[in-house]
């Protein structure tokens, strides 16, 4: 079933939207796509009900570990909607 309105959208681009004030210090197309990868990974992770941070935190110490992989089947694992995050990563839900 296809919800009548968007108001998810609106909420996930909340804080994108927000800080575009803060945007004149990025005055490169490379600043910009890179700024565009940060807030997709990080609006997924939300998405996926992670913790921002920690996922991050955790994705910036295991892939270095795998510089020197010749596969990138390792990527599977780190993936927002893994079963094998750490639940560190996890945000806790709470049933009312």
């Amino acid at each position: 079933m296809v919800p009548a309105d968007n108001n998810a959208a609106e909420q996930a681009i909340r804080g994108f939207c927000i800080g575009k004030a803060n945007w004149h210090m990025i005055d490169t197309i490379n600043g910009a796509k890179a700024s565009a990868v940060i807030y997709s990974i990080a609006e997924t992770a939300k998405a996926n009900n992670l913790k921002p941070y920690n996922y991050f935190e955790y994705l910036l110490t295991e892939i270095p570990k795998h510089q020197e992989d010749t596969s990138l089947d390792f990527m599977k694992e780190l993936l927002p909607w893994s079963e094998s995050l750490p639940k560190e990563c996890l945000k806790t839900v709470v049933n009312k």
